[in-house]
């Protein structure tokens, strides 16, 4: 089954926690922290592999989850970074983060591989807070959450010519002469329900890879007939190649034809307008052919050539202007390159740093990510936990925030679910 989409949800692992520890041998003065850190919580990275070609595998489950890292245990022990999870995709898959729209990987190459979601950095034990001034912290860090994210994985062909046209003019056709590729062939529309890939070996040996795209029909880049699926496949091609039925022996005009599937490409994507396109004359066997493509050749100037794919006539000819044509093209990025990187934008993008809101029983509110990681990161097992909690909240202004908007001691703050008290 040929699956080119899919949207799962990725969940990184969490960090381990540190450890709260004091040392207690019996010969050992002052022996004072000894709690170690936790371990990295497993990333989530995708990976191309050139054995697959669909991502069924992805479609059958919806949610992945990467381990946690240990937790710090005493004596000074240090939890184990949790392996990464690793998910292999074809390549020319993009990865896209649903929340921002950014690009979060376009995988192209033979084992490219790319951190979607990273893990959470370890909690610090006591040991990692002795400062001179407090010797024997009571206190440790939770680990940091792992990042979450809903992202859409979609597998954009890697071809070099993309054969395109309505139903039943004949490029299945053609790519099975051209090619060992083997599509189904019938007399009716929509025979070819996926797209079908070829490698073409010219006469003076030189090769590129021709895809066959299915579904293109007035409106497809609005959803009817199968078009909206697999338009996204002819996004990389570096020409596009319309095969027209020039015998009109569905009752069109080729002309008609051309200027239809142009309109569809457009819809979907206006740069797909600017990649060299030729035309491929097909059925030029059939009694009205000949007149016809001079009528087209009056209305367009676009390089045609004739053939009957049928009784394999002039397809040799057309792969030999192909090769010239792609001879002269320089394969280009599907994305630029900050649009590429923006995975590490999307750690780092900037974001009001809180919310306050009073809830309609008096409550402040506080929300915001950064906040909510030092919550999830806090152990309240001691005073000190508490009070650098506190004192982490008042550095980032919550405390100014709330005074002007006129809380009063007694007053109950709330963040995700811990409330507490206000004192000034």
């Amino acid at each position: 089954m040929f699956i080119d989409e899919v949207v799962i949800e990725l969940i990184a692992g969490n960090g381990g926690n540190g450890c709260m520890a004091f040392r207690h041998e019996k010969y050992i003065e002052m022996g004072g922290p000894y709690g170690g850190n936790g371990g990295h919580g497993g990333n989530i990275v995708f990976k191309a592999d050139e054995g697959l070609n669909t991502l069924i595998d992805l479609r059958y489950s919806k949610r992945y989850k990467a381990k946690n890292g240990e937790h710090g245990e005493g004596k000074g022990k240090n939890g184990a970074n949790a392996k990464d999870l690793v998910i292999k995709v074809p390549l020319g898959t993009v990865v896209t983060d649903l929340e921002t729209n950014f690009v979060l990987a376009d995988l192209i190459h033979k084992d490219d591989e790319v951190v979607v979601a990273y893990g959470g950095r370890g909690g610090r034990g006591n040991m990692a807070f002795v400062t001179p001034k407090n010797k024997a912290p009571e206190f440790a860090e939770n680990g940091e959450p792992g990042e979450e994210k809903k992202v859409k994985v979609e597998l954009k062909l890697l071809a070099d010519v993309g054969l395109v046209g309505l139903p039943s003019v004949g490029k299945s056709t053609i790519i099975s002469k051209i090619s060992a590729a083997k599509p189904k062939i019938a007399e009716y529309h929509f025979t070819t329900l996926k797209p079908n890939l070829g490698v073409v070996k010219t006469r003076d040996n030189r090769s590129f890879v021709v895809a066959d795209l299915p579904g293109l029909i007035k409106g497809a880049s609005k959803g009817e007939g199968l078009g909206d699926k697999f338009l996204k496949h002819i996004e990389r091609t570096r020409v596009i190649a319309h095969v027209i039925d020039m015998g009109s022996e569905e009752g069109r005009n080729p002309y008609d034809d051309y200027v239809t599937i142009n309109q569809e490409l457009e819809n979907f994507n206006t740069k797909l307008l600017d990649k060299p396109q030729i035309v491929i004359a097909n059925k030029m066997d059939l009694e009205n052919a000949k007149e016809n493509l001079e009528k087209f050749r009056q209305k367009t100037d676009v390089k045609v050539y004739e053939v009957s794919a049928k009784d394999n006539q002039g397809l040799d000819e057309v792969l030999i202007a192909l090769a010239d044509l792609l001879d002269k093209i320089p394969k280009q990025p599907l994305y630029e390159e900050e649009r590429f990187e923006s995975h590490i934008l999307y750690r780092f993008k900037e974001k009001q740093p809180f919310t306050v809101t009073i809830d309609k029983d008096g409550v402040y509110v506080v929300k915001g990510e950064e906040i909510e990681k030092i919550y999830k990161m806090t152990w309240f097992v001691t005073d000190e936990a508490f009070r650098r909690f506190s004192d982490k909240l008042r550095k980032l202004g919550i405390d100014d925030k709330l005074k002007e908007m006129g809380i009063k001691d007694g007053d109950i703050v709330r963040i995700m679910d811990y409330e507490f008290e206000y004192r000034n």
